[in-house]
Order: C-alpha cells, then structure tokens, then sequence
C-alpha cells in the first residue's frame, strides 16, 4: 500500500498532523464522530500558554485536596458516585504531588509548550490563517502581592524554564486593566504570549485549508484497528473501513478505549471543564487574564467574552453541575465588577488528563499506531508542536526533541 495515514481526531492536534503531513506530500484522512473544532478544541481559554509547564500535582497537593474539595469557593468539584472509579487513576495522579516529579514533568511538558506561538504561527501562516492569532500578554491577577508569593515554587519553575514576569501592582494595575475590580492589586505579566479568539473556528478553518491541500475529512465513529501481523493496515468506522499505513490517535479522552484495543491500560481521566461566554460585552478584560483567586482565565473573544475553568471529576456520561457553573460566575463579576453581556452561552467539555499530566506522544511498538492525545489543560498550546512531531516520526524527519517523557507504553 502507498503511504495513506489515518488520523482518528479533528480537534487542534489531529488537524495539526494532518496539515503537517500533508505538507510533507501524504495522503491523510482525518475521522472523528464530530465535525473539525467541535469537540474539547472548542471550549478552552483559547491561550497559547506558553509558560504552562507546571503541572496541577505540585508539592503539599495532598494536603490541600480536602480542604479545596470542601469549599463551596474554590474550584474543584467531585461528582462523589464516580470517586470509586476515579480512585486507581486519583492514586497515581497524586503520587506525582512532590517536588522531584513536579520538576521531572515540567522539564517533559516544556518543549511541547515552550515555543506556542511560533508553532502556530508556523502551522497557519502559509494557509493564510494568521489572523486567527493575537499576540499578546497573559497575565495572573492576584488580590495581593503576599497571595503572588505564596505560589513562588510555581514561579520559580516557570523561571528556570525562562519565563519570568514583570509584577504590576497598586494603581498601575487599574491603568493597565480597567476592567479589573479593586480587589485585585498585584498582575504578574507574561509577555509574548498570545490567544485565539476562537478556538473552534481557528480549527475548522484549519480542517478546512486541510481539504484544501488535498486532504480528507470523515464524519464517522472509529470502532477498531485492522491489525494484520501486528501492523495496521486500516480503521473500522461506521462509515466502512478506512484502509492505511499509519494511524494517529488524536482523540483526546476518547483514546483510552482505542488503545485497550492494542492491550494497553492508559491511566486516563476526563477532567471535566466548563466555561461561560459573556456574548457581546462589555467590561472585559483586554487580554487574556488567570484570575489566580478563581482559577479561571476570562478571554476577549470573537463572541464576547469567554470565562473558562473550573475542575470538575464525574466521568464522561453526566451533564454538566450547576454548582461548577455559579461559581464561575460569582467569580467572573468579583473579578470584573462592570461586565455586562447580551447573553450567556455555557460549556461542559473533557480534558484529556494522563496520571502523570504528559502527552502520549510516539509508536505503539511497530504497529504503526501514533498516540497525540493526553495533553490536560495544553492542548490548544502544544498542539501544533505535537502534530509537527508525530508527522516528523511518520515521515522520517529529524525530530529535535527527546520523546522519552511522552512514550505511549510507559504505563507498562
């Protein structure tokens, strides 16, 4: 067979591999039950995070996890019929909460994000697709100066990664964002950063020049590999099968089924996110701001404004809690005290979260099976990086990057 590579997923990292393959002159086909950008792609902060290297599981974790879970205001929820599910995946999870795993996986999920706006720029460039990226600050809002230092084990991470901030605080605070309630006193500014203004028309636009270059798009739901010898040599779908010569797994926390298919038990939890776009409003931020109190992110967007965050465990089949979504709330008009909109859109989405907060990026074995799923709260950030690496190990290409963190069969 000439070289036809599937990949199962539309969202940012299967559109990203699938341009950068066909870039490199392969026949590619993307499938997904969903059209391009619907999915977890859609519903994100929309920030290309560099500095996002520190992962959740930092030391004293264990500790706080009670206290967070039991009160009303912090963001962190549990659906608590799923907590025995959830158990063996939440025991490895925390087990990463000390300082030599905390450094180890920052270390591993820097070069994924480190250089996020020049990927994208890189991927979308050259389709005319540049305009989807603003370049921009991304700032941490804290009530107080005292509240910025508390978290200096993270800032001393993002640091030695270099990524250092320049502190704004009193009344230059207001000067630089008005929108900001006066509860807020201390901005810690990350500078050449930048955002989406929408995540999912970003994504379909790509799928779109996709097709363009001579790519395909299915709408169909993968069932399984055709695995002759150990080597696939197609996917089945509920459209009919899909022969090829590779397959790349891009589907977010919907991979976990497709690779016990291969033999593999991938400690893989959905965290549950959920955003509020404010459409049409006014009083917003001018950039994309991490209210650090809240632990949300309020993004300018195409639509209005868009408030995303919250963590919430409950498993992929309940509906979204109110109790997540009135938080968000209540913190988004602390936060900005004169935001006003025409309306509210709300948004349940699932964030693909590995046991050891790092993607699954590389072969199964010789199967000729790719994993690109598993990036947390990164995978707008990481995605065109990630995608340009999965292709570079299709292709042949020189990959300059060690790819020993992300190994999909460390689990074994």
């Amino acid at each position: 067979m000439s070289r036809h590579v599937a990949v199962i997923g539309a969202g940012i990292v299967g559109v990203s591999t699938a341009i950068w393959l066909r870039r490199a002159g392969v026949e590619v086909t993307i499938v997904d039950r969903g059209a391009p950008g619907t999915g977890t792609s859609h519903g994100n902060a929309g920030v290309l995070a560099a500095c996002a290297m520190v992962p959740v599981t930092s030391p004293g974790l264990l500790q706080k996890a009670p206290g967070m879970l039991l009160d009303p205001d912090f963001p962190l929820f549990m659906r608590w019929r799923y907590l025995p599910r959830l158990l063996p995946w939440l025991r490895k999870y925390m087990s990463h909460a000390n300082d030599t795993d905390t450094r180890r996986i920052a270390l591993g999920l820097s070069p994924i994000v480190s250089d996020s706006v020049e990927q994208h720029k890189n991927l979308c460039d050259d389709l005319g697709l540049g305009d989807w990226v603003t370049q921009s600050d991304y700032c941490f809002a804290y009530e107080s100066r005292a509240n910025f230092d508390a978290e200096h084990y993270t800032w001393a991470l993002r640091r030695e990664a270099g990524f250092a901030p320049d502190l704004i605080e009193g009344t230059d605070v207001r000067d630089y964002e008005p929108a900001l309630g006066p509860d807020i006193t201390c901005i810690a500014r990350m500078k050449h950063h930048g955002y989406i203004r929408s995540p999912g028309g970003y994504v379909q636009a790509l799928a779109k020049a996709f097709e363009g270059m001579g790519g395909t798009v299915i709408q169909a739901e993968v069932k399984d590999f055709d695995l002759s010898d150990g080597k696939v040599s197609g996917v089945e779908t509920t459209q009919g099968t899909v022969q090829c010569s590779e397959v790349v797994l891009a589907t977010g926390v919907w991979s976990k089924p497709m690779m016990a298919k291969l033999g593999l038990n991938v400690p893989l939890e959905s965290e549950r996110g959920y955003h509020i776009v404010f459409e049409d409003a006014t009083g917003g931020p001018t950039r994309p701001t991490m209210i650090a109190s809240g632990k949300f992110v309020a993004t300018p967007m195409e639509q209005g404004v868009r408030c995303a965050g919250i963590v919430e465990f409950g498993g992929l089949d309940a509906g979204p809690s109110e109790a997540p979504l009135k938080l968000l709330r209540r913190q988004a008009a602390k936060a900005f005290p004169n935001l006003k909109a025409t309306n509210e859109i709300e948004w349940l989405g699932h964030r693909p979260a590995p046991s050891d907060s790092l993607p699954l990026i590389g072969q199964v074995g010789e199967t000729g099976v790719y994993t690109a799923f598993g990036h947390h709260h990164i995978g707008l950030t990481g995605g065109p990086k990630t995608g340009r690496l999965v292709a570079g190990l299709i292709t042949g290409a020189q990959v300059n990057t060690d790819l020993a963190p992300y190994h999909p069969q460390r689990f074994t």
